[in-house]
């Protein structure tokens, strides 16, 4: 059943989108129609783990913006603020494997959500959530999205709101120079940091891990969760630091496992779970969403995450 979110513990700002992910079935010509978009996937994962979760987002009033408002009630994601936009669309995208992994292939130049602008972000809303979220990507996809984010970002942090930042990083979106410029940024005015490892080498130039987490919280990061991929994770505050050894599992997919990720790692924070609680969970929520297609479909639910945690015996 949906969640009452009134009054959500994550808020999420960005970018929504429908996802055709290719199945490897009919020669390569059957694709499996689900939902992505880095943030809302975040949003799906955190709510299935349990938090109250709303989203900031414009749509185009076409068939695409109603399948994911179906899908967010369906997930108990409060979209009451999600503005449909009738000059605009919804952002497709297409996801293709071969051996050398998956591949993006986006139609979203000029989507609603590209087109949103700081007079239109619900002030008094952002206030009451614990945490905003937002990523690199709800900053790269136009110069309107990413004063839109920072501007969020500010008033988030001016009434005493939590930032969560995932840096997601995407060439295709803008150029290197212009990302670290801007995720600098970004990575200053967050409290819980969600890199990936191959992001964060390119902003920074720096290979160590432990480096790596280091440089962001200098940047002013209260809690630090680097993703390592298959390696796991390392999460840290300036107090203390545990390196997350990876969760057993046989992927298929690994689309939106860093969303699932921070989603879950969110969640559980927020629910007062420690650092390497948080950490642990989040991997294991991380793992089992790649034993599916798609970045939304199999993202678990709390139930099987602590399930898939109590079996390898991790501490909750």
């Amino acid at each position: 059943m949906p969640t009452d979110c009134t009054v959500p513990d994550i808020l999420c700002l960005g970018e929504p989108m429908v996802e055709f992910n290719q199945t490897g079935q009919g020669a390569g010509r059957l694709y499996l129609q689900g939902f992505g978009g880095d943030t809302s996937n975040f949003a799906i994962a955190a709510a299935r783990q349990g938090a109250r979760v709303g989203y900031l987002s414009a749509l185009g009033d076409d068939p695409y913006g109603a399948m994911l408002r179906r899908l967010w009630d369906d997930e108990g994601v409060d979209h009451a603020d999600v503005a449909t936009d009738p000059h605009a669309f919804t952002a497709i995208y297409f996801v293709t494997h071969d051996a050398r992994g998956h591949h993006f292939h986006f139609f979203r130049k000029g989507s609603a959500a590209s087109r949103m602008a700081p007079a239109q972000l619900p002030r008094e809303r952002i206030a009451q959530a614990r945490v905003l979220h937002l990523s690199g990507i709800s900053l790269a996809i136009s110069d309107a999205a990413c004063e839109t984010g920072f501007a969020a970002m500010e008033h988030a942090r001016a009434e005493g709101v939590a930032v969560s930042f995932d840096t997601n990083l995407r060439l295709k979106l803008w150029p290197l120079a212009r990302a670290r410029e801007v995720m600098t940024e970004a990575l200053r005015r967050c409290d819980i940091a969600l890199p990936s490892l191959d992001d964060v080498r390119a902003l920074t130039g720096l290979d160590d891990p432990d480096a790596l987490v280091d440089h962001c919280l200098a940047l002013g990061a209260r809690v630090v969760a680097l993703k390592l991929g298959e390696a796991g994770a390392l999460v840290a505050t300036a107090r203390e630091r545990h390196r997350i050894a990876p969760h057993p599992c046989q992927p298929v997919d690994a689309t939106g496992a860093g969303d699932t990720f921070g989603g879950a790692f969110v969640a559980r924070w927020v629910a007062g779970d420690t650092l390497g609680q948080a950490g642990r969970y989040a991997a294991a929520a991380a793992a089992l969403s790649t034993q599916g297609y798609g970045a939304v479909e199999p993202i678990p639910r709390r139930s099987e995450v602590e399930q898939a945690l109590t079996f390898t015996g991790a501490d909750r």
